[in-house]
């Protein structure tokens, strides 16, 4: 869902957060998130590992922004499209 519209009273699925849509619902469920509160205290760069290992190919590194955009909210932040964190990812992967 576009963050503009997100509804932090309902999110009842996976397509109430921000920058979530069918394919990124289907990609967290097969990582065991079947529910937005399935996210609480889930680390964004082992959910992307998780993925990647469980498709058996490497995702564009844009989804650990969606992760850590979703991760984020559920932790209480304001909703931010997922490029706001691009930046943020790119300095970690860099650093480690």
């Amino acid at each position: 869902m576009h963050p503009a519209k997100v509804d932090r009273c309902r999110l009842g699925q996976l397509t109430d957060l921000p920058n979530i849509g069918p394919a990124c619902a289907a990609d967290l469920r097969l990582i065991g998130i079947a529910a937005p509160a399935d996210l609480a205290g889930r680390d964004p760069y082992a959910m992307y590992a998780q993925l990647c290992a469980v498709t058996g190919h490497r995702h564009d590194p844009c989804v650990i922004d969606v992760f850590i955009s979703i991760t984020r909210f559920m932790a209480g932040e304001a909703a931010q499209p997922w490029w706001a964190y691009s930046a943020e990812r790119k300095r970690r992967l860099a650093s480690g």
